[in-house]
């Protein structure tokens, strides 16, 4: 019997996925259309587990021309190779920005320097992250990429347990980072910031008025996910050793999200942990579920979240003003608990929730938060 390729189950290095016969569901078409025009900016909001991180590790070995890791894909043979950039990535996930976020950023940036040889002498995190950049291209005589994981990790950490006080401060700390990168621009080839929340522009973005939001683009919808076509061709030898019923199930369970309410995408976490265990459970759901959330609907007596209906803004009412100023329909729809499944003729968004995991869980998860009784997750157990 011929063994089935390896699931790539929290991996998010390309690298290791290539070179360790994991299934690689192939992006690069897409990737190819993202990176080619030059001197772009843009951003991406998308709830985790979804891919991000390999979507711009993804990108890194692409612009640093390690052409070996595409062989076989679609960008192999349309990428100009012998054209390299200098890759400048940093993930604000892996940061210890909880020993002051200020200083957190500017050690990043130090150790980002040494690997390409340079010393900063700025102090500050903002103007630092300008002198890395243009240090780097005068050293290399090139544009730089410039690739960040995870942007709103170092808020959200102070939102969940909700420390308003904090996370504004941290807000404010990114928002001065950040707000280099538009003086920094003729020195950066290629732009791609990354999140779980799109906090409202004047919060954080204020100043990039050249970022293209990438976060409902219908080009992109199926950028992170896996749509229908790709589980049934990547994931086909799992399948064949599966009953007939399986894909309609899996369909049920795991597919179903949208930022455009045309292109519906499967979470890739849930897909191969089901692959991996060869049950239907809540897999994305378990990996945690802010607190916040659930005080926030408890506190406004909101329970029934189906065919919601809010406007196209509500990707851009995200703030930190206060705990009862939240929007919970911008919440749930950023963090993936609801999803775009209609646009009205007066364009308006349907949101519902986007599949029977989060549908089920969300549910038992309410009510254990009402009753005070344990929550147990069902499972369908896969038969041998």
């Amino acid at each position: 019997m011929e063994r089935l390729p390896n699931l790539p189950i929290g991996l998010q290095y390309f690298a290791d996925i290539r070179k360790g016969n994991y299934v690689y569901v192939d992006k690069t078409e897409i990737i190819y259309d993202l990176c080619t025009p030059p001197n772009r900016s843009y951003f991406l909001s998308r709830p985790r587990r979804f891919g991000k991180s390999l979507t711009l590790d993804t990108i890194k070995e692409l612009f640093a021309g390690n052409r070996a890791l595409f062989k076989g894909l679609w960008i192999e043979d349309k990428w100009q190779w012998d054209e390299t950039f200098p890759v400048i990535r940093m993930s604000l996930d892996a940061i210890a920005h909880k020993i002051g976020l200020a200083e957190a950023l500017t050690q990043n940036l130090n150790k980002i320097a040494h690997s390409f040889g340079v010393t900063l002498e700025k102090i500050n995190p903002g103007l630092a992250f300008e002198e890395l950049i243009e240090k780097v291209a005068e050293t290399t005589g090139k544009q730089v990429v410039v690739l960040i994981d995870e942007y709103d990790r170092p808020i959200i950490d102070y939102i969940d347990p909700y420390n308003l006080e904090k996370a504004t401060d941290q807000r404010n700390i990114l928002k001065d980072f950040f707000s280099i990168l538009k003086a920094a621009s003729k020195h950066i080839r290629f732009l791609l910031i990354t999140g779980v929340s799109k906090f409202s522009k004047v919060s954080i973005f204020s100043d990039l008025n050249h970022l293209s939001d990438l976060t409902l683009h219908p080009r992109y919808a199926d950028l992170c996910g896996y749509t229908q076509d790709e589980l049934e061709h990547y994931f086909a030898p799992y399948l064949a050793t599966m009953p007939a019923e399986t894909l309609e199930k899996m369909k049920i369970w795991y597919n179903g999200y949208s930022w455009d309410a045309q292109t519906f995408v499967y979470n890739p976490f849930s897909v191969l942990n089901f692959f991996d265990k060869k049950m239907y459970r809540n897999f994305w759901f378990e990996t945690g579920t802010p607190t916040f959330l659930i005080k926030l609907l408890r506190k406004r007596f909101n329970y029934i979240l189906e065919e919601t209906e809010v406007s196209q803004n509500v990707f851009e009412s995200f703030t930190l003003d206060e705990f009862d100023a939240l929007d919970v329909n911008t919440i749930l729809l950023q963090t993936g608990y609801l999803t775009i499944k209609q646009i009205t003729p007066y364009d308006t968004f349907i949101l519902n929730y986007p599949n029977r995991e989060v549908k089920q869980s969300f549910g038992q998860l309410l009510l254990n938060e009402y009753t005070h009784t344990p929550i147990a997750f069902d499972t369908d157990n896969y038969p041998s």
